[in-house]
């Protein structure tokens, strides 16, 4: 008999329901249906931030596995694991079933729904292809993609802290193109264009998808598709699938496609790779998680212009080292203040412009001079970071086709300078299972205790969530090891 709830019939979602079927691209000339399923998936996207996708019976079929097999997996505790397709699995570590049969379900309706996308704003329906893995994918190869399967018991006199994919009342905004979300039961609400909040799943099953779009869909359609805002609102025993259709790493995120439709493309929209994209966006979540702004300003977080953009031209996208204050009191400087000086008008408050009567503003100049160099090194730094990772990846592989032993390689790695060492700051993934070791400052009711990796931070640190209290500690990688390696070294040392 089947475990999930029936779907409340008190609540309806505003959102617009399209079948796959007619989603899907096809062959031929476009039929009635597909342009209809096109215009409400956009629809439903600019006035309420999100859409619902119906699946085929297969399909549904094959989700509602997977969901099941969540619960199963996870009975005994709440817990998220993630799957990527290519992925080989570690010495001993367990996966949910019907993964990867869920993977290309899901995987193909996030196409389907990108290609949908694509079409509204008047460009070929592969727009965006390019920029996301092969499919299928070639041997030895790792999808970018992600599917997080997650279960919470969440009852509300329990003191477990949420995790990542489960974190309640918190605003979140994907990285990826689209994200394609299923659950047992209802329990995100997204916040419409109007900052209204509304139960974007209530009334559902598992057979409905919920359809979110994410940052670098934004930033390829040069801001015409905007950002889906979402939180988790309840995690009482709610197992659910969420499947984000993610950017390659080595792929060039520009708004070309756009700009060829006929488009006006900012310059903040510049072309970027998807690596240093999604770096970008990592720094940014660490600083605002870290932060201890009230809830109320983290649920508006998405809305509100970055630093980096107030302190820079809107037309040309340069910071404002040449800023001049207006007699209205606003500040321009760059393409904008020659605009605001041809037209003689104030593009913020129309107010009427004396071009005598401007003066420096040599505080933001050198605010903009200081976030810039901030910026040029951070950028440097990431680079840097990318390029020593590759080459010890690289030598580590040599190493192994050579017929190395995995002590050996990791004896190799201890024997290189401090500064090589360094390179080596990422070597875990969020979900992934791992042993805290701690030092002399880790709290001994952590030490030994089998965690989840919840989130990456900067210059390897870690979020893990301890596995049997769910309490939550930031680590570095150094104090960390793969619950695989251990248990390795345990029979190693039982046989000797």
């Amino acid at each position: 008999m089947s475990t999930f709830p029936p779907p409340p019939t008190a609540a309806r979602s505003p959102l617009a329901r399209v079948r796959l079927d007619d989603l899907a691209p096809f062959d031929g000339a476009s039929t009635p249906a597909y342009a209809r399923a096109v215009e409400a998936i956009a629809a439903s996207l600019t006035r309420h931030g999100a859409a619902a996708v119906d699946l085929p019976a297969a399909d549904a079929a094959v989700v509602r596995c997977a969901l099941e097999s969540a619960r199963a997996f996870f009975r005994a505790r709440p817990g998220l694991y993630v799957y990527r397709a290519g992925r080989a699995l570690d010495d001993g570590e367990l996966s949910p079933a019907c993964m990867a049969d869920a993977f290309r379900c899901l995987g193909k309706a996030a196409r389907a729904a990108l290609c949908a996308i694509a079409r509204n704003l008047r460009l070929r329906s592969d727009a965006f292809s390019h920029l996301l893995d092969d499919n299928p994918l070639p041997l030895d190869e790792v999808s970018a993609s992600e599917l997080t399967v997650s279960f919470s018991h969440g009852h509300p006199q329990s003191s477990q802290a949420p995790m990542v994919g489960l974190r309640s009342s918190m605003a979140e905004v994907d990285r990826g193109f689209v994200t394609l979300v299923a659950s047992d039961h209802p329990g995100i609400e997204v916040c419409n264009p109007n900052g209204h909040w509304y139960p974007a799943d209530a009334g559902s099953s598992p057979d409905v998808l919920l359809l979110l779009t994410g940052r670098a869909l934004s930033h390829v359609t040069a801001g015409l598709q905007l950002n889906s805002q979402y939180r988790i609102t309840n995690n009482e025993n709610r197992a659910s699938l969420m499947f984000r259709l993610m950017p390659r790493v080595n792929a060039i995120l520009d708004c070309s496609p756009i700009s060829a439709a006929g488009h006006c493309i900012p310059q903040i929209h510049r072309p970027i790779s998807a690596s240093q994209f999604m770096d970008d966006l990592r720094a940014e979540e660490n600083v605002y998680h870290h932060s201890e702004a009230p809830l109320e300003s983290q649920g508006n977080f998405v809305n509100e212009p970055s630093l980096r953009s107030v302190l820079s031209d809107p037309l040309s996208g340069a910071f404002l080292e040449d800023a001049m204050v207006l007699s209205c009191g606003h500040s321009f400087g760059g393409l904008m203040l020659k605009k605001v000086l041809e037209t003689a008008r104030c593009s913020i408050c129309n107010g009427e412009v004396d071009e005598a009567s401007l003066f420096p503003n040599l505080a933001l100049r050198a605010v903009a001079t200081v976030v810039k160099m901030e910026d040029d090194r951070r950028l440097f730094h990431n680079a840097a970071l990318r390029k020593r990772r590759k080459e010890v990846t690289e030598h580590m592989d040599a190493q192994r086709r050579s017929g190395s032993s995995k002590d050996s390689i990791e004896l190799g790695l201890d024997a290189e300078s401090p500064r090589a060492f360094k390179g080596v700051q990422y070597p875990f993934v969020a979900g992934e299972r791992v042993v805290i070791m701690g030092n002399k400052r880790t709290p001994d009711k952590f030490v030994g205790k089998e965690a989840v990796v919840t989130s990456q931070c900067l210059n390897g640190w870690y979020l893990v969530k301890a596995v049997d209290s769910g309490e939550s500690i930031r680590l570095q990688y150094r104090s960390l090891r793969k619950a695989g390696e251990l248990k390795v070294q345990a029979l190693l040392q039982s046989r000797q």
